[in-house]
């Protein structure tokens, strides 16, 4: 595909619409092209952003000054009784946020679904097209230096050889419409792809654990990072690798 063509994909790509091959056409040019680069970054920016800010609902005008009104007649009022107004303006406000609550844990779900399924997909891809590492090392000194100019950010790098788990290398890879690092390890010849990017909030999570089309996904949040580990490992061997990665 030439470049024009490449450019009418790059929102497909970062919705995860394309199929495999095609999608590592769209890296291959992108790892060449700065203004495709540039171009797929806004795209996810703008991406993250629909998809990041939380809703927020505000009453109808209407409705808050019926609340008001009926509030200072219910303040003059000798009788203390409710006034029927007044619970019904009530229940209307608390049916509107009950309403929120559950479209904002929704929204959260799809999300994390979503990064689920792409970080499934990516792993897959990995092992399909036969590029699982850029940069192949066993050494973290020579696979952490790799990295330096090609993410905005310095991911931990750790040969766990002497535990069972070597590290194979690392490569750039998509996920969430930005560009993350991915680290891989072996178990008994079992790949087991790591994704690193920086975390919106600072604090450390526990590990939360799912199971997509035959993979194990943990994922969770150490030193400011996002973590997904990813495999057909079983879980308790995968837990084991992570247990090392945050010593």
């Amino acid at each position: 595909m030439n470049h024009d063509e490449i450019r009418e994909l790059l929102h497909p790509y970062s919705d995860g619409e394309l199929d495999l091959l095609t999608a590592r056409e769209v890296e291959h040019h992108l790892r060449s092209c700065d203004d495709c680069r540039a171009l797929e970054a806004q795209i996810g920016v703008l991406r993250s952003a629909l998809t990041n800010d939380a809703p927020a609902y505000r009453a109808p005008a209407q409705l808050r000054r019926n609340v008001r009104a009926a509030l200072r007649r219910e303040a003059k009022a000798d009788e203390r009784g409710f006034s029927p107004w007044l619970i019904f303006a009530t229940g209307a406000v608390c049916a509107i946020a009950v309403a929120g609550l559950i479209l904002l844990q929704t929204i959260r779900t799809s999300r994390g679904n979503a990064i689920v399924d792409e970080v499934v997909s990516n792993h897959v891809r990995s092992l399909l097209v036969t590029h699982l590492v850029d940069v192949a090392s066993s050494d973290q000194h020579t696979v952490k230096p790799w990295f330096d100019g090609k993410v905005d950010f310095a991911p931990e790098v750790r040969d766990l050889s002497a535990a069972g788990f070597p590290l194979v290398g690392g490569r750039l890879d998509y996920l969430g419409g930005k560009t993350v690092a991915a680290l891989v390890y072996y178990r008994n010849k079992h790949p087991i792809n790591v994704f690193i990017m920086p975390a919106i909030k600072s604090r450390d999570t526990a590990v939360s654990a799912s199971t997509l089309r035959g993979y194990h996904i943990l994922a969770w949040t150490h030193d400011e990072m996002y973590y997904w580990a990813v495999s057909d490992l079983n879980q308790t061997e995968l837990r084991q690798l992570i247990d090392l990665l945050e010593q």
